[in-house]
């Protein structure tokens, strides 16, 4: 391997940080959001040579832009983090054989946490911060489309490190190229894990062809039912929110399933829609209902708009599994709450699903039989965020269901280990 010697740098590092208080690494992550702020000015030309070389139209150019305000969100998340406590040394189980022996459980880093994702800068701070908090080393592989604005924010953390005599290895960005994310995959022995974070495309390459372990951050296909018995104006707010808010997330809004008998309502739950310029693409009964009532140049019919989808990508397998992260989405009237639990078990990919209802047994069922990482209840799917969660930042959200499940933050980035401590104790 070309990184080799990289991955081994990374690797002695990581040891390093066990030598940390957790006093330190609070100070140390709370210079570098200090660090963020003061250097905005610079971080942000660094984005913008990133932003420069993609289309705006490009559904990724709002997740790769950074603005004044992102980065300050980005160093409260992590001054955030540096207040929780600390993931390290928790006692998971803790009891005594008959022997005399006794057990503890305790939580401990990972070691080396490899991070591959695409035009996402902000990842690049969330992961160091959980990281650093959490006693882990990370080696990041970000894509090309956001390698100024990745490039300079190591840098930074870089500084601040060596400022404090930490080992600036413990962090380390990789090369931008397929070769480097294909020895990142095959490095086993130096990463211990990798997280990818991205669209179902990369996912699933990670996820075939790492030799290193890994937990799968699932794309976002993410629904809403509007119920018989959901408020209107709840409806339309949590409509709204959940879409529009920021389409380019994995938690946005891709399709709302509304019963029937609440057809003649859907004009109105979609006025919010309408104003933000939301494409919509209805099944035969949503768009005879949202014909007249809705601009004709932002609506569509469902099963032409996939028959042009899948003529221009034979990969397309049909318009109600498609995770838009741009401002369209679709509408599929259901007969009843049962149907429209079958279509997310049919299409949804198990992030987070919603229903709007006053009916505490649908409720109820929804949760019940919903198998996704995140089930809302009257509250947008915008929510699901590790910062929303009182977690600091995230790392990811895990659609998978072995090991971490939801956001991932501090502890889902934590193992353990057994302590044993005996007094000559000899097995017969």
């Amino acid at each position: 391997m070309e990184l080799k010697e990289t991955f081994q740098k990374v690797k002695a590092a990581s040891k390093t940080l066990g030598l940390l208080t957790d006093e330190q690494r609070n100070e140390i992550l709370q210079a570098v959001a200090d660090a963020i702020i003061a250097e905005t000015p610079a971080l942000l030309a660094a984005n913008a040579e990133d932003l420069a070389k993609m289309d705006k139209a490009n559904p990724l150019y709002d997740r790769l832009q950074l603005t004044e305000q992102r980065l300050q969100d980005i160093a409260s998340d992590m001054r955030h983090v540096s207040t929780l406590p600390s993931p390290l040394g928790r006692v998971l189980k803790d009891k005594t054989l008959e022997n005399g022996l006794h057990l503890q459980r305790v939580a401990v880093p990972f070691g080396v946490i490899g991070m591959i994702y695409e035009a996402r800068p902000n990842v690049t701070y969330d992961v160091f911060s959980l990281c650093f908090k959490s006693g882990n080393a990370c080696v990041l592989k970000g894509g090309k489309d956001a390698n100024a604005s990745n490039s300079a924010g190591v840098e930074l953390i870089h500084r601040v490190l060596i400022t404090f005599g930490i080992d600036p290895n413990v962090v380390t960005l990789l090369p931008a190229t397929h070769e480097a994310t294909g020895e990142m995959l095959n490095a086993v022995g130096y990463i211990d894990l990798c997280i990818p974070r991205g669209g179902k495309k990369l996912i699933n390459f990670v996820r075939d062809t790492a030799k290193v372990p890994v937990i799968e951050t699932g794309a976002g296909v993410v629904h809403c039912y509007f119920d018989k018995d959901g408020d209107l104006e709840m409806g339309k707010r949590i409509i709204t929110n959940a879409k529009c808010r920021r389409v380019s997330v994995c938690n946005a809004l891709d399709c709302l399933l509304i019963h029937e008998s609440r057809l003649s309502d859907l004009p109105a739950l979609c006025e919010g829609l309408a104003e933000k310029q939301t494409k919509i693409h209805a099944d035969a009964k949503a768009y005879e209902v949202l014909k007249g009532h809705y601009p004709d140049t932002l609506l569509y019919k469902a099963e032409e708009s996939e028959a042009k989808m899948k003529e221009a990508d034979a990969n397309v397998k049909s318009i109600w599994n498609t995770e838009w992260l741009s401002m369209q989405m679709g509408i599929k009237a259901v007969v009843s709450e049962d149907e429209a639990l079958d279509h997310i078990a049919t299409y949804g990919s198990g992030h987070s699903e919603s229903i709007v209802s006053n009916d505490e047994t649908a409720q109820k069922k929804f949760q019940a039989l919903v198998d996704a990482a995140c089930v809302y209840v009257n509250a947008p799917t915008s929510f699901t965020d590790g910062a929303q969660f009182g977690l600091g930042a995230e790392i990811g959200i895990s659609t998978q269901k072995l090991g971490a499940r939801g956001p991932m933050a501090l502890e889902e980035i934590t193992t353990y280990k057994w302590l044993i401590t005996g007094n000559g104790q000899t097995r017969k």
